[in-house]
């Protein structure tokens, strides 16, 4: 039998002074929590949670151990920017990721983008419109997409990423591939972006180490070929928290930079509806990891099931509402397709957080 423990943000504010300090910044964010909830289980199954405020929580987590406690000070960890080459990522405000697909199979815009000449236009476009990152990807990762040579893989987002670093873009590269993550990173790239948490080349871990560059590292179920297989979830929250706090700990062991590291819950790969919905609803619990977080639903099926089936090109009201519930909960990164609706709608979200901040009318004088 295993027991194990996990703190989980469970009321925000909009301001510390609404809850007379009261209340600790998630991951350096904008938001704030005030109440939680100490949530034990054993082998997976809840045995007991214990609700508290800030003033109650030593005295509540000291008797749940260690881990507990290292876990609510990695609650209110204020993270160090992200350097992407010539940029500087900030991580005190959300930060939107534009989408660069360069292939000709991908569920939302495959082939938009695959021809040199579209394909800087629509990344000139999203870094004008407001895109801190620019994340460029070679191959499909929707179910049931076959897999791609790497020498292919290379021949698609090579040209992509050169021309992104020509016109100053800080540059992700979407890749599980340790040889397509070299040249990337040899022809501009800055960051990696592994949908598969370096789990599916062996030489990830070791590229990303001896380069120093960041990377996100998200929850897949599938170890092979295809990232889906394998969606069985007894408490899909629980697991993927786990499969991160591990993916994490082992890109630490393996020489990679804590300040480094960001964790992405990996909505929409294998998982189904109700799966999604649990982990957007419990995205605040993981800050306790102590990484930055990056979520990427745009345009996924999630909301075509939510909408009545509308295609891919036809969600960007669900896009936008999933953005929103992402920086309500604190995460760092957003990765989208559609980047200026979403960029205006976090400088609006970004007003009024700033506005709240600014209030002092229901404090006492």
């Amino acid at each position: 039998m295993t027991k194990s423990v996990t703190i989980q943000p469970i009321a925000t504010t909009l301001s510390p002074q609404a809850e007379e300090g009261q209340a600790i910044r998630l991951g350096g964010s904008l938001v704030y929590a005030s109440r939680f909830a100490a949530i034990v289980r054993d082998d997976g199954k809840v045995i007991e949670r214990y609700p508290f405020g800030v003033r109650e929580a030593m005295q509540t987590l000291a008797p749940l151990g260690n881990e507990a406690e290292r876990q609510w000070t990695n609650l209110a960890k204020q993270h160090a920017p992200l350097q992407l080459g010539e940029r500087t990522i900030r991580l005190d405000q959300p930060q939107i990721m534009g989408i660069l697909n360069v292939t000709p199979d991908s569920f939302s815009d495959g082939g938009d983008f695959d021809e040199d000449d579209k394909g800087r236009a629509h990344a000139a476009a999203m870094v004008e419109a407001g895109a801190s990152i620019i994340d460029i990807g070679g191959e499909s990762t929707r179910p049931g997409a076959a897999p791609v040579w790497e020498g292919d893989e290379k021949d698609r987002v090579l040209p992509a990423i050169q021309y992104c670093a020509g016109m100053g873009a800080a540059i992700s590269l979407d890749t599980r591939r340790a040889s397509v993550l070299e040249a990337g990173l040899a022809a501009g790239a800055h960051m990696a972006n592994d949908v598969s948490a370096m789990r599916y080349d062996q030489r990830m871990a070791e590229v990303v180490a001896q380069s120093g560059c960041p990377v996100a590292l998200m929850h897949a179920p599938g170890e092979g070929d295809d990232l889906h297989e394998g969606g069985a979830y007894t408490d899909v929250v629980s697991e993927v928290f786990e499969f991160l706090r591990l993916a994490r700990e082992k890109a630490i062991v393996s020489g990679i930079a804590e300040n480094r590291i960001v964790l992405d819950p990996g909505i929409g790969f294998g998982k189904s509806l109700s799966d999604n919905l649990a982990l957007l609803n419990a995205l605040p619990l993981f800050h306790s990891l102590g990484s930055p977080l990056l979520v990427g639903a745009s345009r996924k099926r999630m909301i075509g099931a939510l909408s009545n089936e509308e295609e891919a090109d036809r969600r960007l009201g669900g896009s936008i509402a999933i953005a929103t519930l992402a920086m309500n909960a604190g995460a760092h990164i957003v990765r989208v397709h559609d980047v200026f609706e979403t960029v205006q709608a976090r400088n609006v979200w970004r007003g009024l957080r700033d506005a709240a901040l600014t209030d002092f009318s229901g404090v006492p004088v």
